[in-house]
Parts: C-alpha cells; structure tokens; sequence
C-alpha cells in the first residue's frame, strides 16, 4: 500500500506542472494586456510598457514560466497582478468557502442519488422507476448555468425565499450560512445526482442476480438486509470511481456556479483572474484544482481496498 501512494504522488507532481504549462501558454494566446486592464485604457504606452517590464511581462513565455516555476520551488506562487497580494495567501482565503460548496454540493448528489437508484433498482418496470428516469433525464439535459438562473428567477426573485447571491461565514450567522448556500448546491449538485443514480441503479441490478444473493435471500434473510449489507456493498465500487471523476466536474462547476451566485471562492476568483488577465493567479488556481483532482482520485483508489478486501496494490 505504502509503495503504490508513493508510486501515485511521484507521477502528481510532474502531471500537474504539466497542466500548469499548458495553461500558461494558453492563456498568453488570449488577447489583451494585463498592463493595459489595469492602467485603463487611457494610460500611455510609455506607462504600459514600464508597467510590464515591472511586472516581467515583456521577458519570453520560457522565461517567464521558468521565473514562475523557480519561485514556486521556493513555495512562492507569485503576486496577484489584479489583487496585489501573494496568490497563496488570495487562494487559502477562499479555500474554504469553495470547499463548504463543493462538498455539501456531493453530499447532496449522494443523498438523492443512493435512495432513488436503489429504490428504482427494487422496483423496476414500476411508474415510480418511470418517473425516476424522466426526472434522471430532464435533470442531465439542464445545463448548469440554466438551472442557476431559473432558481434563481423562481426563488430569489418572484418567492423571495432565498437571496440572490452572496455568502455569510457559518460562524457569523449560521442560519444565513444556509439560506445562502441552498441554491448554489443544489445548481451544482443536480447534475451529478443524474450521473450516480443511473449507475447505482445498473449496478445494483446487475448484483441483485447474482448467485449469493439469491442464496441469501434462500436462507431468510430480511430484503433489506440483503439489499443494503450483500448486494449494496458490492455495487457501490464503480460508484466511487464516478465520485473521484465528479470531483473534477464540481471543481470546474465552481467556476460558473460561483459567478453566478456572487460566492466568493475559487472559482470567482479563477474567472476574474482570467477576464483581467491575472496569469499568476490563474496558475496558482489551476495548480490547486489539478493537485485536489488527483488527490481526491488517489483517495477513491486507496477505499477500494476498505470496501472489497479481495482488491490489493501490492502488486502493482
């Protein structure tokens, strides 16, 4: 176990400096200055042009992203051009706000996902799987940020239930905490939720007739233990895997998610950092997303083996 994490985290870090350099020269394919966003578009090029030699911008791509990467060896991400402050100290600052959204947005999909899938599986043919899978349906075609608009349209606006953006610290205001992350979660949750039942549904179908639990239920055992304690278990080991590859897709939906709901996290901060060409900022953010995607796969990889005792890495 201990050589197959160490074997993992040896191949993150080259992975996600990959990442990094890809992105760093995408982005210096977009147009438009960070010199010019910042000093308006009156300043003089004589004012432009002293600003990016401050701020190294009229160095090489090579150059620059090799500064770039020696100060990270340092464990310096950069200065913010747009905030002015030290990118890690910008990103640990929101951390925890875009985590609050992304794993209450999980556990939402779960909540919904795992009841229904297995309750469809138990009853198919019936027209409670029937309407299971329209709304399974209707759920994966609404796009993101139209679903975010419409709650936002239904019960913000017109119902008045709940804000129509923001944040309040749990600690400050517990209740307000939740009033304001509801919508957020859910807009970010759904689409996820379509994606885990499905595959718990054929999972747990497909286990429900297999031969030990037909000799389960042979020997009295309750249906419900024989669901939940046999035939759950086993199923539930491609769910985790979709769960790790979700993570990545909650990571990106934070983006959209969190613009539209005025939630100050990392993925606000991600797209302000790109529309006012932030490039230090922007790598910070995708060096975090790229090292939380593999992380959180590493994880799902190393619960196989709590889950199914027969699955070991010792020989990988």
């Amino acid at each position: 176990m201990a050589r197959y994490i160490f074997q993992r985290l040896f191949f993150i870090i080259p992975v996600a400096l990959l990442v990094c350099f890809l992105t760093f020269m995408i982005i210096h394919l977009v147009p438009g200055d960070p010199a010019r966003v910042l000093l308006g578009e009156e300043a003089t090029p004589e004012t432009v042009a002293a600003l990016r030699q401050q701020l190294g911008l009229d160095k090489p791509l090579l150059v620059q992203f090799g500064l770039w990467f020696w100060q990270l060896l340092h464990g310096n991400l950069g200065q913010s051009i747009q905030l002015q402050q030290p990118v890690l100290d910008a990103i640990v600052q929101r951390l925890p706000v875009t985590a609050e959204l992304g794993i209450c947005a999980l556990l939402y999909s779960l909540a919904l996902a795992f009841p229904l899938g297995i309750y469809s599986a138990t009853h198919r043919n019936t027209w409670i799987d029937w309407l299971v899978n329209v709304l399974n349906l209707t759920s994966t075609a609404i796009p993101g940020f139209v679903l975010g608009l419409l709650l936002l349209l239904l019960f913000a606006v017109n119902i008045r239930l709940f804000p129509p953006g923001g944040y309040t610290p749990f600690s400050t205001d517990p209740w307000g905490n939740i009033r304001d992350l509801i919508l957020p979660m859910i807009t970010l949750g759904t689409g996820t939720v379509a994606v885990n039942m499905r595959q718990i549904r054929a999972n747990m179908i497909e286990v429900l007739s297999q031969d030990y639990i037909r000799t389960a239920r042979a020997k009295g055992l309750q249906e419900r233990r024989v669901q939940y304690l046999h035939a759950l278990r086993n199923a539930i080991i491609p769910v985790i895997t979709i769960i790790g590859l979700q993570i990545g897709a909650i990571i990106g939906g934070t983006f959209i998610v969190e613009t539209i709901f005025l939630w100050p996290g990392i993925g606000q901060l991600a797209v302000s950092s790109i529309l006012s060409k932030d490039y230090p900022m922007v790598q910070g953010v995708v060096l975090l997303s790229a090292f939380l995607y593999m992380g959180a796969n590493l994880l799902v990889d190393l619960c196989y083996a709590f889950i199914d005792p027969r699955i070991r890495f010792d020989k990988q």
